[in-house]
């Protein structure tokens, strides 16, 4: 899968798209699956990487939302697992359970939160993780050896999913190429066509690479552009009223000693509303994350000081070692868009009472716009609106065939391919590359698991084109440690110009450009 394999099928392609699909993260690229498993033909645009906003910037949980159910928001909860348990199925290398604990240090949480992680366990039905249970203090201690033994009178222990956002999104753009969808990153979308009528019939767009400007037409065209869903409605329909609130949430990254064992702490309850989680990830430490309500979404978010501020002292309260700003290895923050509620007034809006359930809305432009929503949930999202678009554009009607279709490297041994576990069935081609050519097996950084042949795989075959799409997406050095990914970026830059032709300018080029942006992902003191 590369670019230019994309571009073969564009010019092979007649010159009408059945469906055409606008965003290139979870969602955008689950209504390309779904559509192109139905046997329509699909063409799908991103305007930077796949994953470059929200996708890539999650807690990493494939998760039904206990909070949701103290909300009593049980529809959205019960969506939410029924689509986890899918998740654990279609793509078990990316996907697996993990214990989660909720610490209790009042006599009541007790029976408190194991009879609603019970609820939690009972909703899930027959795509259940686990048992839930009440810890005594040993046993939670058992499971969080580095939580704070003051007070602590015990825990419940509750099992949920975790996985890698940007590798499944990844494996996702595979899966949805193999069924047939033509997808492209760094394409703009410069505006909407339409027709006599005044009906959105398709997009005119550049490519960012080469500057080259094209016209797309279809029967219908999808907007799934998440955050920035307004700015594209607003090119069809420049008076559209905004249909996103956006919210920022940003996640500190440390090293594993700060949560060692195989448990991740759930807190409950935090002075901003939200639920707090410490997971391992990636042999290191999670923890996350904040709900800011802002004025407008921006493709690299920056993590304020008020946040990472509140992260730590939130932590602190909980573990043995308080971390610190020294101790933080890299902060990313992402953009929810939460969709506010119809006839609400624009401008800022308190995030944590807006509902995460998906929308789906058709402008009188007949422009389609799917947003809100959960990342565990992009498969139903995306089934819901393949149904709503292919109705609108008079397509075949065909019925969703995502139930049950295996995401790209698919392999449920994958755990034991060790560092390279979450490429699944492509980790046998990872290791040829580096029979043939024992240098790429060399290691990028002594700090990080990763080896050049990732860095050669992803050029050739994950269309990465930047060396951030390399460090932050096709791995995630950027995520886990900014400054060693600053280390490393030299050598992947050799290696990227190699695999793309690359001369020493545009290498040069590409160089300053990470800096720029992994220097947002350290923290400075």
């Amino acid at each position: 899968m590369n670019r230019t394999d994309m571009w073969r099928r564009i010019d092979a392609h007649p010159k009408r798209w059945d469906m055409l699909v606008v965003g290139g993260g979870a969602t955008g690229v689950g209504v390309a699956i779904d559509a192109a498993a139905r046997g329509y033909d699909v063409l799908l645009l991103e305007q930077s990487d796949f994953g470059k906003g929200t996708s890539s910037r999650s807690t990493k949980l494939a998760h039904g939302g206990v909070r949701y159910l103290e909300q009593g928001n049980i529809g959205l909860v019960m969506e939410a697992l029924n689509e986890r348990g899918l998740l654990l199925q279609n793509a078990p290398h990316i996907v697996h359970d993990r214990a989660f604990v909720v610490p209790n240090y009042d006599w009541w949480e007790a029976p408190f939160y194991g009879l609603g992680l019970k609820l939690y366990e009972l909703l899930a039905g027959k795509y259940g993780f686990g048992a839930s249970r009440i810890l005594s203090r040993e046993e939670t201690l058992e499971h969080l050896p580095t939580l704070k033994t003051e007070g602590l009178r015990g825990g419940a222990v509750y099992y949920d999913g975790q996985f890698d956002d940007a590798r499944l999104l990844i494996h996702m753009v595979a899966t949805a190429f193999e069924q047939g969808a033509t997808l492209l990153n760094y394409v703009e979308v410069t505006g909407l066509t339409k027709d006599a009528q005044g009906f959105v019939d398709g997009v005119s767009a550049r490519d960012v690479e080469t500057g080259n400007q094209f016209r797309a037409a279809a029967k219908v065209v999808v907007n799934a552009t998440g955050a920035f869903s307004d700015l594209l409605r607003r090119k069809a329909e420049p008076g559209a009223t905004s249909m996103i609130a956006p919210s920022q949430g940003i996640h500190l990254v440390f090293d594993s000693s700060f949560l060692r064992g195989e448990s991740a702490v759930m807190v409950p309850h935090t002075s901003d509303g939200r639920v707090l989680f410490a997971i391992p990830w990636h042999g290191h430490t999670l923890v996350g994350t904040t709900d800011t309500p802002i004025a407008a979404a921006t493709l690299e978010p920056v993590a304020m000081d008020e946040e990472i501020d509140f992260i730590l002292a939130t932590a602190g309260q909980y573990l043995t070692k308080a971390p610190t700003r020294d101790d933080v290895l890299s902060v990313f923050a992402g953009i929810r868009p939460l969709v506010r509620a119809a006839g609400a007034a624009s401008g800022v809006v308190r995030s944590a009472a807006l509902a995460r359930d998906h929308v789906i809305h058709i402008d009188r432009s007949g422009l389609v716009t799917v947003c809100g929503g959960k990342w565990t949930t992009y498969r139903h999202m995306a089934e819901d609106c393949v149904d709503q678009a292919a109705t609108l554009a008079q397509l075949p009607d065909k019925p969703c065939a995502t139930h049950q279709l295996h995401i790209h490297g698919f392999h449920p041994a994958a755990k034991g391919f060790g560092s390279l576990a979450v490429y699944g069935s492509d980790a046998d081609e990872i290791r040829k590359l580096i029979e043939t050519h024992p240098g790429l097996g060399e290691p990028l950084h002594a700090a990080l698991p990763y080896v050049k042949a990732e860095v050669v795989w992803a050029a050739r075959h994950e269309m990465a084109r930047t060396v951030e799409d390399t460090l932050a997406r096709r791995t995630r050095a950027l995520f886990l440690n900014a400054r060693a990914a600053i280390a490393m970026a030299p050598a992947v830059a050799d290696l990227m110009a190699a695999e793309l032709g690359w001369d020493e300018v545009a290498r040069t080029k590409q160089l300053a450009a990470f800096r720029d942006v992994a220097l947002n992902y350290v923290l400075h003191r």
